[in-house]
């Protein structure tokens, strides 16, 4: 596992572009004349701010692994507006839980698996149990009556900012958690019990902006997301050299 992280010169401009996106995108929608709820175009903003919310969260992700910038208060400070800007998490809280989850991922003291069930929906309630905290609805509260009493239409709230956080959570889950680590494991998925998703590379971003690339996220967590997809396809060399060389020797 590679515990040097990657920075290049990419981790501060696009964490500043997709939490700039995100702000800007979700003030438009909150304040701008005709939309409606009613609308398919506001839809379509709706979608596209879950995806921003889903940015918003992998940028604090990368954080905690210090891809960000080198410099460790940097990172802090990225992951800390992330991770708030996200959902009111606490930042220092999700550094501690995701270190648990790469120490022993899917085993006991992994706080992102369930052991109970591989069910999609009573592993996603037993996640959400565990990762939401009093202090974290209480900010969100506080920010959504704030907001309406500056004036914001509730309806727009709760479609513009609820709605594409809600949608973001079930993406981060479906991709970056149950996919890659519901058993049954498989020989491919070894070391890490990770799977990566098999499809093409505009799909890895589009789903969970590559973070399905999951076996290549806990082999190099240094490795920030938008390089993952340089790692699976140099995993996806190295498998077929080794092919060839098993078919030369038999």
């Amino acid at each position: 596992m590679s515990t040097r992280a990657h920075h290049g010169p990419w981790g501060v401009p696009l964490a500043l572009i997709l939490i700039g996106a995100w702000l800007g995108h979700l003030a438009w929608m909150l304040t701008a004349d005709g939309l409606s709820w009613r609308s398919p175009v506001s839809w379509l903003h709706v979608a596209l701010q879950g995806y921003l919310c889903t940015g918003l969260f992998i940028t604090g992700h990368d954080a905690m692994h210090g891809t960000v910038s080198r410099r460790w208060w940097l990172n802090a400070a990225v992951g800390t507006l992330a991770c708030f800007l996200f959902a009111g998490l606490s930042y220092r809280r999700l550094v501690v839980n995701h270190r648990a989850h790469h120490a022993d991922p899917t085993g006991e003291r992994d706080p992102d698996f369930s052991t109970r069930s591989q069910a999609f929906w009573p592993w996603l309630a037993t996640f959400m149990f565990r990762y939401t905290t009093l202090t974290q609805l209480v900010v969100m509260a506080v920010q959504f009556n704030v907001l309406k009493w500056l004036g914001v239409a509730e309806w727009r709230l709760w479609a513009f900012w609820v709605v594409p956080a809600v949608l973001g959570t079930l993406q981060l889950f479906y991709f970056g958690t149950y996919l890659p680590h519901r058993r049954p494991d498989t020989p491919e998925m070894a070391p890490h019990h990770a799977r990566t998703l098999p499809r093409n590379h505009l799909w890895g971003m589009l789903s969970c902006y590559f973070f399905g690339y999951h076996w290549e996220h806990h082999e190099s967590p240094s490795t920030p997301w938008w390089a993952l997809w340089r790692m699976k396809d140099a995993r996806a060399r190295a498998s077929a050299l080794a092919g060839q060389g098993e078919a030369t020797t038999r």
